[in-house]
């Protein structure tokens, strides 16, 4: 019995589809961290230039604790109005954000001004007119020469007017407000990477179940072709009078789906195991046919240990029997052999051939089947190698007919 969704798990549900807040939250840091990290290294490297490094770097305190606040209220705010929404969204949350922070930062750099302590650094030059122009702290020093010394003393930011003061602040906010745009770019450079990344992995991930559920769904088809094929063998034998072969014929049938039938539907076996299945189901046949059917396998032991789609063989081995024997009734042989070609690739040939193909006044009917065959094994091969591997058939010059497949080697591990 169906039982239908409360609208609590319905909640639940969509809720679990939508992002985290603040999901990304490390990635910000470390950008964070790494930008004003940058800046402290660019602070004290000038500071160091100078004569009173220790005042330099006191003062750029307030600046780099209020800098890495703001840029993680940033952060906040762009993860706040623009969760899962669009890379432009966040853009224009970010423009927003960096014109509010470089505005609060300027406008705390005017405000603590008074606070800073002055520097003992002295700065001296000597200008176009002949006078020595000596600057220390917030006093100008000019020599001139006959003439005593002028000492100027440059007023506090809080002695200028409310005018001037907004043009300094507005001055130092167009500074931050580049810093803060620069954070805002690597920062959504990181997020659209991280999300062009995330969605390349959920594609792969799609592809790779989507060609699970292929090959799964063709190696399923092998089975009741198989069957269909075997259980025509018993009606036969029982319709015959041979009620001892059709017993041993389902004791190796037995043997046969047991060993085939525990096999992942998406697993690689080695040639060795696929021959050996194969082996079970001639068994099966050679019961039926005792006489008529030869077996011939040719696999190197050099080979036997490569990789191969399980039971990849066997519609091939069905109907190189099914044909190669109901167009005549002299022995044939069937052929199954192995070789690697060139380093890396394995080829698998199965071919019938021998007797006389029988003559009939009618036009030949080809024998009724479920059509799975070489279609079959095309299409598995495909969807495991792609381009990589390949099916040839064709008649033999003698009589017979011949298929190969090639594929790419890889042998198990040890």
């Amino acid at each position: 019995m169906n039982m239908p969704l409360s609208s609590d798990r319905l909640v639940l549900g969509s809720s679990a589809l939508a992002p985290r807040r603040f999901a990304d939250w490390q990635l910000a840091m470390t950008t964070i961290l790494g930008f004003w990290a940058i800046y402290s290294v660019t602070v004290v490297a000038r500071a160091f230039l100078g004569d009173d490094p220790g005042t330099i770097l006191v003062n750029k305190v307030l600046t780099l604790t209020l800098g890495v606040l703001l840029t993680a209220l940033l952060y906040g705010a762009i993860a706040t109005f623009a969760r899962g929404r669009s890379m432009q969204r966040k853009a224009v949350i970010a423009a927003i954000g960096c014109v509010v922070t470089s505005t609060a930062l300027a406008t705390a750099l005017v405000l603590s001004e008074s606070q800073l302590k002055t520097s003992r650094e002295e700065f001296r030059f000597q200008a176009r007119e002949g006078f020595v122009v000596i600057q220390k702290g917030d006093q100008v020093r000019i020599e001139r020469n006959a003439a005593d010394p002028v000492v100027v003393t440059m007023p506090k930011l809080k002695d200028l007017k409310h005018r001037d003061q907004f043009r300094v602040a507005a001055d130092t906010a167009v500074v931050w407000l580049f810093f803060f745009a620069a954070w805002s770019a690597v920062y959504l450079a990181a997020v659209s990477q991280r999300q062009a990344l995330d969605l390349q992995k959920r594609a792969a991930a799609a592809e790779s179940a989507a060609q699970v559920a292929q090959v799964r769904a063709l190696r399923y088809q092998v089975n009741p072709h198989f069957l269909f094929n075997t259980l025509n063998s018993l009606s036969s034998l029982v319709m015959t009078g041979r009620p001892e072969e059709a017993e041993e014929m389902i004791l190796k049938l037995s043997t046969f789906f047991r060993s085939s039938l525990s096999l992942d539907p998406t697993a690689d076996v080695s040639l060795a195991e696929e021959i050996d299945l194969q082996r079970l189901y001639l068994d099966i046949e050679q019961v039926r046919f005792p006489r008529r059917l030869k077996v011939e396998i040719d696999v190197p032991e050099a080979l036997a240990s490569a990789r191969l789609p399980a039971l990849i063989l066997q519609p091939i081995v069905e109907n190189a029997i099914k044909y190669g024997l109901g167009k005549t009734r002299d022995k044939v042989t069937l052929r199954i052999a192995a070789e690697e070609p060139l380093p890396g690739r394995l080829r698998i040939e199965i071919s019938n051939f021998g007797g006389t193909v029988l003559k009939s006044p009618r036009k030949p009917v080809p024998p009724a089947g479920t059509k799975v065959g070489l279609a079959n094994v095309a299409q598995r091969l495909s969807a495991r190698f792609g381009r990589a591997a390949g099916v040839e058939h064709g008649p033999l010059d003698g009589g017979g007919y011949r298929v190969a497949l090639t594929l790419p080697t890889s042998r198990t591990d040890g």
